[in-house]
């Protein structure tokens, strides 16, 4: 399958799981000369794979469609962290409901450490597809592979398309949970003595030690 068709499904699957609709969010992989990006405006399930965008890191692309209107924090993205390779961007209904409050999501439940750190930070709110957005994107990102964006939405930023999505869903339930728990009081916020642990287990969390078959 080609990485423009990866582009298309994992767009599909996004709303599939709710965690996006209509034409909003886009999602992005690294490729050698570049990334691949859906374009703006398009209907996910009308996209075939030449509508996929193919764009270098100077800003120019190929193709008969023009690529989404936040390419320009795909791209900055990608040049800022070699460790990233797919990109998603949602409007997903919980986490753009925190990031409308400007709040971060804090250690209230371990699996924070999904993102990679202790929060989920959220950048301070920049007009869409601006390079100020960008650059506090990649600020709120710093050590993270996820980010709210205020009044907008979420990022998610990893090593392949099918971690990007999985990290952006369970982001998604949990800022569900953190603003159901709110409605009934302040939760209890983990430690940092507490998630440095929960950290240390997620360096081996879901890697099988390799077994030698008899």
């Amino acid at each position: 399958m080609s990485l423009r068709q990866d582009v298309i499904n994992t767009a599909l699957k996004m709303n599939a799981l709710g965690i996006n609709q209509g034409t909003s969010g886009n999602v992005s992989a690294r490729s050698d000369k570049g990334f691949f990006i859906t374009p703006s405006g398009m209907e996910y399930d009308a996209l075939e794979a030449r509508d996929i965008v193919e764009m270098q890191m100077d800003a120019s692309y190929h193709g008969h469609l023009k690529p989404s209107s936040e390419w320009r924090f795909h791209r900055d993205i990608y040049a800022a962290r070699t460790d990233v390779n797919a990109i998603i961007h949602t409007h997903s209904k919980y986490a753009t409901t925190l990031a409308c409050l400007r709040k971060e999501l804090p250690p209230f439940h371990y699996m924070i450490a999904v993102a990679g750190g202790k929060t989920v930070r959220c950048a301070p709110y920049v007009t869409f597809g601006t390079q100020e957005l960008s650059d506090v994107a990649i600020t709120a990102l710093q050590n993270r592979n996820a980010c709210l964006l205020a009044n907008h939405g979420m990022i998610v930023a990893a090593e392949n398309l099918k971690k990007a999505l999985a990290i952006a869903h369970e982001i998604e339930l949990l800022c569900e949970q953190y603003l159901n728990a709110l409605q009934v009081g302040e939760p209890h916020i983990l430690s940092d003595a507490e998630m440095d642990e929960v950290l240390e287990k997620f360096k081996t969390y879901g890697k099988q030690d390799s077994v030698e078959k008899p």
